[in-house]
């Protein structure tokens, strides 16, 4: 317990799914969270709950992809918290399914802008803070789709989601130095309102979990404790990682 006593984090993609179960994670854990989505309503809902637990959070709403909502989160996480520590940079979509010809310029930008160049914002604001405060932990969530396996209709996805791979390893050789980690978190299929739009019906959701290894879905609890994981001090010599909480769908031929 308290694992992240006295520590200041951000989670983006916190209205629901992985972002907001590691958010509630985080600040049991002892954390000072603020939280961002599109979703107002379902922030809010997020904050009450963490507070009634004995935590604290603040929400704030806006779109991802605008450079201004990542420095305010580090502006809000310095000046009503006291500085930053921990940066979850989670949010993300799958977009359009299409095959590679018939993606957009605009479906293109849009799923970039969303996964990766976000991601971008949140990492050139969170760094500085980090370096004030003496190091910091920042995760990226990316997948083991554009990692290890590559899917049909996927191209914009994979493509952004190898992205951070690259990003995060350059923030690792620019500023180990000043004690920042930075990983990359890669969960397989799971059990999200985004992970259950893309398998909507009891045939497709069987074939997922039958491409894992374990042969299932993860709970989105589940990723969140690999999250915890490479924000705490159990991990404080773990950097420049592509942490795969995969249930085994990279490697399984079964």
């Amino acid at each position: 317990m308290n694992q992240l006593s006295g520590k200041v984090a951000i989670v983006t993609g916190a209205s629901s799914g992985i972002g907001y179960e590691t958010a509630k994670l985080f600040a049991k854990e002892g954390a000072k969270v603020v939280v961002t989505a599109r979703r107002r309503v379902e922030l809010d809902l997020l904050v009450a709950q963490i507070k009634d637990s004995g935590g604290e959070a603040i929400a704030v709403a806006g779109d991802i992809k605008e450079e201004k909502l990542a420095k305010t989160l580090v502006n809000i996480a310095v000046g009503r918290f006291g500085g930053l520590d921990i940066a979850f940079n989670n949010a993300g979509s799958t977009g359009e399914s299409a095959s590679v010809p018939d993606i957009s310029a605009d479906a293109w930008n849009v799923i970039l802008d969303t996964n990766l160049t976000s991601a971008f914002f949140g990492a050139k604001y969170q760094i500085p803070a980090m370096v004030t405060r003496g190091g910091g932990s920042i995760i990226f969530t990316s997948s083991f789709v554009g990692h290890a396996v590559g899917f049909p209709g996927m191209g914009a996805y994979a493509a952004s989601k190898a992205g951070l791979i690259g990003l995060m390893q350059v923030i690792v050789v620019e500023y180990g130095s000043h004690g920042i980690r930075a990983n990359a978190l890669l969960p397989g299929g799971t059990d999200t309102p985004m992970g259950r739009a893309a398998t909507n019906t009891p045939e497709a959701r069987a074939f997922v979990e039958g491409l894992h290894a374990l042969k299932r879905l993860a709970l989105p609890q589940e990723i969140a404790r690999s999250a915890l994981y490479l924000a705490s001090d159990a991990s404080s010599f773990t950097t420049g990682s592509n942490l795969m909480a995969d249930g085994g769908i990279s490697i399984n031929r079964t």
